[in-house]
């Protein structure tokens, strides 16, 4: 198994450029069950995640063509309507054929995609949407079972804003008849980018980035050519390495606009951030202060670069105060940084982090989640002597190659 060794104490300079993002493809890929024929997919990033998705996509007929970040999907009449557990247990995105499924064939079996270790996220919000669009569906033995007699428009509140039972409703409502109103949907970067790539097939959704979003149902859609926007979590990471370490780095190829917050908590711990069309920088900075943070949807400050920003925080002067709000076990990385000598006093769902320059020592640590994985290394990038990072395969889901990113910009990390 993989590992990252990770070797403290180089300030990283230069330019990086951020990839495609994995959370806006996983939604956009499932949409092309929705029309047979050939869609095309530019900036697509390489990882395993895309890599189960395709795996799926081919379990039911399609046939996928992968080359240089260019993603070919030629979508064929189904051999089959199930979503084995072998493959949907690698991934918990694979949910989101659910909605696609029951737009076009009108039945689906998908298996329940498990747990994960940040937190539950179940799926009741996804079945309680579609039951409402005129579905009928049930658990059993582990599977979704679900059919319709023809999905139809309706008024659908959500008492919370998920981001997947969004996306789901909304491939969902794409065909049905009538018009599909969401109210309290998810704003993230990635409804938007689901939203766009539907229009270009044919669909009529307006509203994707703010709270209501409205789906008028068409007949039928066609494939489409699409440009998968860049990676804001991607972004985000690589902005606080070079923070992290005291450098100066220069991020490409990102939508500044997608990390207005940790922009702005950057600035207020006292980083100089230059935010140009499609680049952000930091500047080199000596000393920060400590800020507090609280995870919330979309603007707010996003759960997915919490742990990343503590791993700053373990450096910034004083005592910030980190609030998750999102997943309840979000701190999984607080005792691993502990072992690299953070001082950071976790409660249930806050985490007082007391800064200090210096303190971190390298140490073998344990990656947990996707997330928990980049924050290790954003550490042992600043911590003293050797940090091995061990279960890498997490990181691998989530980010294109980043110890060559990493390495580009002067860090001293390799895979072993």
């Amino acid at each position: 198994m993989d590992k990252m060794l990770v070797t403290g104490g180089k300030k990283l300079k230069g330019e990086v450029s951020t990839g495609g993002a994995k959370n806006a493809a996983l939604p956009i890929l499932f949409s092309t069950l929705l029309a047979d024929g050939e869609h095309i997919f530019h900036n697509v990033p390489d990882l395993m995640d895309i890599k189960s998705t395709r795996d799926l996509l081919e379990s039911f007929g399609c046939e996928t063509e992968f080359s240089k970040n260019t993603l070919k999907i030629l979508v064929r009449p189904l051999k089959t309507y199930e979503a084995h557990y072998d493959l949907v247990r690698k991934m918990r995105a694979s949910i989101l054929c659910l909605g696609p499924l029951l737009a076009r064939h009108q039945q689906a079996r998908v298996s329940m995609p498990g747990g994960c270790a940040i937190g539950s996220r179940p799926i009741n919000y996804h079945l309680d949407a579609i039951g409402q669009l005129g579905c009928e569906s049930e658990v059993t033995s582990g599977y979704v079972v679900a059919k319709t007699q023809g999905l139809k428009g309706a008024r659908i509140i959500f008492d919370m804003p998920s981001v997947g039972a969004t996306e789901n409703l909304m491939m969902a409502a794409v065909l049905a008849n009538g018009t599909t109103i969401i109210e309290n949907a998810a704003k993230e970067p990635e409804i938007v980018d689901l939203a766009d790539y539907l229009n270009k097939m044919g669909a009529k959704v307006s509203g994707a980035g703010r709270s209501i979003i409205s789906i008028e149902g068409v007949k039928s859609l066609k494939p489409a050519e699409h440009t998968i926007i860049p990676d804001r979590i991607e972004a985000g990471t690589l902005l606080i390495a070079g923070a992290i370490t005291g450098g100066s780095v220069k991020v490409n190829k990102c939508r500044p606009d997608h990390i207005e917050a940790l922009i702005s908590k950057m600035r207020e711990s006292g980083f100089d951030i230059e935010v140009g069309e499609d680049c952000v920088s930091v500047s080199e900075c000596k000393e920060w202060k400590a800020v507090d943070v609280t995870t919330a949807p979309h603007p707010a400050f996003p759960t997915d670069l919490q742990a990343q920003f503590m791993a700053l925080m373990t450096q910034s002067k004083g005592s910030s105060i980190i609030t998750e709000t999102i997943f309840e076990n979000r701190f999984m990385h607080v005792q691993e940084l502990i072992r690299l000598n953070a001082e950071i006093s976790p409660k249930t769902r806050v985490c007082i982090v007391r800064g200090e320059q210096g303190q971190l020592m390298g140490a073998p640590v344990m990656a947990t989640d996707l997330r928990a994985s980049a924050c290790l290394v954003l550490a042992g990038l600043v911590a003293k002597g050797e940090t091995c990072v061990n279960r890498i395969y997490h990181l691998d889901r989530g980010y294109e190659k980043l110890e060559d990113k990493l390495t580009k910009l002067g860090a001293s990390i390799k895979r072993i």
